[in-house]
């Protein structure tokens, strides 16, 4: 039976098996109804095989290939797009027979309200491992698992893209054999020739999309559901090429299901958007949870007329008025993302408006770093990831400053948004455009969710969620938070990463660019962008400090897998490390070590230099999933130098990555923090006992012993007096204040050192030191 886990203490399991069959393009037609709190409808699927049975490697895995420019384009036309009409129990009453623009005449199996029995019992099949082997072992029948939690799944069945008009085109060219031309095949043949259209057909790839998710169906599938999967099968089926391709599920949400929140915006009304909790969209709808699943996705979205859908959609969506009282809303991805990402939000949000044309944002050079012939090369250089309409490789796009944007919110909020938030996005934009380039995503609609949103914001495709608290105060807070969101951009969604353990390379690159975009987004001059950063440094460190000294060692590590991220199982299920620890989702340890180690590689690189290698990794890895030595490997190869000064890969996994607590910090850090603790009235004896054996800071070069002898001086802690007795000796030429600090506590044993380290270095000091100590002392 399916092992049962603890929510609050345990991992967090990714049960699809991947490896097996992969999805690539999701469907949604979804009713919204905000009396039952029940997200209601179908999702269609449509799968590859997975790379464990693929024999060859399809077009989809090719690197990106030529596209017309409209592809990519910054005023991309719609696809052909035929409006997905309601095949769920509380639809509008258009049925199968109404989708003749594209659909065979074939009858309808619902009966004429368009519901359908729950065949979860007579379907159902028992989850232990004998009724089924995903193995494929002898003759027992492949399991399909999908992630899914909280989920009321109706009915499962396979969908008969034959019958769409014009499909054909799909399979004339294609060389089948007779085998091949058998009614499960030949619709397998079908749904490959689609998924693996070349990305200048998008639209046409979206408009069979459509057509085949409403195609009828042409079979019940037994499944079952567990308290993590959905388990499907077909009698007879033994192997994942041989199973159905295309399916259809109808579902509903449950008002407690953990990935979406109902509530209450500020205004009063009622709203609901999903959370990004550690269990994601599975409680949205069935799916395949692992970050290797990219898929793209399409979807229609109906809810009572005063409301608004957003969702994360290339599209800016126009509603369409089915009947009165409702509207649909349609929205489309063709850049293959993990299912995570997809984002809803459904209120009676209001757009915000300029009432006047604002002055031109600044994107010259006053604030941007200069693009070398490398950049430029870049852009020539073919994509590594799967074919798609990518913004990389338009012109137009990568000239593009600023994308189109939105913002949305309740009408209490409107005149700050309009203020504050309005006029920071572009600003913002421009900032992260002039450092590092295209911008992978074609628009932005910016939300100010409920007050009850449990983080300052969260970034999705084409969407970023803001928190109200962000919104008092004047620029700075509101500011800083959209640079944030707007790095995951590209660090995050853009680039994810392939093991959801290694947070850091989304939250730690985040946070390291939050600075640098909001310093040029602010127009700062070179002394304030370093003031500024500074004192965040400091701000963060104590932040960092006081996380690990009051949380678990475990948790603290960056790549809890350590050399095991990135492996999946056989099937390519896998867990995330203590995804389900309710006080995870609050720490900031992947965010500040993350931050402190690309700060560390900033310093060590120069920052021009490690900016430009930020756009390089960019331009290689977008699109891509990857681990933590993909970076590092690059980064190293263009700084072959820091090899000899013992920077490694491995040294930066054992002092950063793979270990707990505070890592090894540069010189500068370390003053940074012997500063900031300088400003306590009190430490106790064991704390800087820790410190020193912490850092070895007698080891450390002058300026962090002046810090650290300062330290023992205010708090009189006598095992490093013997450190401020050698600094006095060996270090004149900073010492000369220590005199004075030693004397001013008008303590007898530091008054005795202060006379003794005089005394042996007098005759041999600097004569106006020596004078100056002597007016100290006597």
């Amino acid at each position: 039976m399916e092992m049962q886990l603890d929510p609050m203490t345990d991992d967090l399991p990714l049960m699809a098996n991947t490896s097996h069959m992969l999805v690539k393009h999701y469907t949604l037609d979804l009713d919204v109804d905000f009396e039952s709190q029940i997200i209601e409808g179908i999702i269609v699927f449509f799968f590859e095989t997975g790379n464990r049975y693929r024999k060859t490697s399809s077009t989809s895995e090719e690197g990106c290939q030529s596209q017309l420019d409209e592809t990519c384009g910054t005023g991309v036309s719609e696809p052909y797009h035929i409006p997905v009409t309601n095949l769920s129990a509380h639809s509008s009453k258009t049925e199968y027979n109404d989708f003749a623009v594209c659909v065979k005449g074939e009858k309808d199996t619902s009966d004429k309200n368009g519901n359908h029995s729950n065949r979860e019992q007579a379907s159902g099949i028992s989850s232990s491992k004998n009724c089924c082997d995903i193995e494929n072992h002898g003759s027992t029948d492949f399991l399909l698992v999908l992630d899914c939690c909280d989920l009321s799944v109706l009915k499962v069945e396979e969908v008969d893209v034959a019958a769409v008009t014009g499909i054909e085109k799909f399979t004339r060219s294609a060389k089948l054999t007779d085998a091949a031309k058998e009614p499960g095949n030949l619709r397998n043949q079908i749904v490959h020739e689609l998924v693996t259209l070349p990305a200048d057909r998008w639209k046409e790839q979206l408009y069979y999309y459509t057509c085949c998710s409403q195609a009828p169906g042409c079979g019940e599938l037994l499944f079952t559901t567990g308290t993590w999967s959905l388990e499907i099968r077909k009698s007879g089926i033994h192997s994942p090429k041989d199973f159905p391709h295309a399916i259809r599920i109808w579902y509903k949400t449950k008002p407690e299901g953990r990935s979406i929140t109902w509530t209450t915006d500020q205004s009063g009304r009622p709203c609901v958007y999903t959370m990004g909790s550690p269990i994601n969209n599975r409680a949205l709808f069935p799916c395949q949870e692992p970050p290797i699943a990219l898929s793209t996705w399409q979807a229609t979205v109906r809810a009572a007329a005063h409301f608004v859908v957003l969702m994360s959609g290339e599209n800016s969506a126009e509603p369409v008025q089915l009947q009165e009282g409702i509207l649909s809303w349609y929205y489309y991805v063709t850049m293959p993302m993990p299912a995570s990402t997809f984002t809803i939000a459904i209120g009676c949000w209001l757009e915000v408006k300029q009432q006047h044309l604002t002055a031109e944002v600044q994107t010259n050079s006053d604030f941007s770093l200069p693009f070398s012939q490398a950049d430029l090369r870049w852009h020539e250089e073919r994509c590594g990831h799967m074919d798609y309409p990518c913004r990389f490789q338009n012109s137009a796009a990568r000239l593009q400053a600023v994308i189109p944007y939105r913002v949305f919110t309740p009408w209490c909020l409107m005149e700050s948004c309009k203020e504050l938030v309005l006029q920071l996005i572009p600003q913002c934009l421009s900032a992260a455009y002039t450092t590092l380039g295209t911008h992978p995503f074609s628009r932005l609609d910016v939300l100010i969710v409920p007050s009850n949103f449990s983080s300052l914001g969260m970034a999705s495709p084409h969407i970023i969620f803001l928190s109200q608290s962000v919104l008092p105060g004047g620029r700075h807070l509101c500011g800083a938070r959209l640079c944030h969101e707007i790095a995951h951009a590209w660090f995050g969604l853009a680039i994810g990463a392939r093991d959801w353990t290694e947070e850091w390379i989304s939250e730690g690159f985040a946070t390291y660019l939050e600075d640098i975009f909001w310093a040029r987004a602010q127009q700062l001059s070179y002394e304030e962008e370093k003031g500024q950063q500074e004192l965040k440094a400091l701000l963060r460190w104590r932040r960092l400090r006081d996380e690990v000294q009051n949380s678990e060692e475990e948790l603290q590590v960056l790549r809890p897998n350590k050399e095991n991220t990135g492996e999946v199982s056989e099937s390519g299920a896998s867990v995330v490390k203590h995804g389900l620890k309710a006080e995870k989702i609050f720490m900031q340890v992947h965010y500040l070590k993350g931050y402190f180690l690309l700060q560390s590689l900033a310093r060590t690189m120069g920052e021009a230099s490690y900016l430009a290698s930020l756009r390089k990794f960019v331009h290689k890895f977008h699109g891509q999933l990857v681990l933590s030595q993909d970076f590092l490997y690059m980064l190293l190869e263009d700084i072959p130098e820091q090899k000899e000064s013992g920077l490694t890969i491995e040294s930066i996994f054992q002092n950063w990555l793979d270990t707990s607590g505070i890592p090894k910090l540069l010189p500068d850090q370390l003053v940074l923090l012997l500063e900031s603790l300088l400003e306590e009235k009190t430490l106790c004896p064991r704390t800087l006992q820790c410190l020193e054996e912490t850092y070895k800071l007698h080891e450390q070069d002058a300026e962090v012993r002046h810090r650290w002898c300062e330290l023992v001086v205010k708090h009189k802690y006598g095992p490093g007096y013997g450190d401020v007795e050698k600094f006095l000796r060996e270090d004149q030429a900073m010492g000369v204040y220590l005199y004075g600090e030693l004397m001013v506590n008008e303590d007898a044993k530091q008054q005795e050192l202060a006379y003794k380290c005089f005394a042996a270095t007098r005759e041999h000091m600097d004569v106006s030191s020596a004078k100056v100590v002597a007016e100290m002392l006597f």
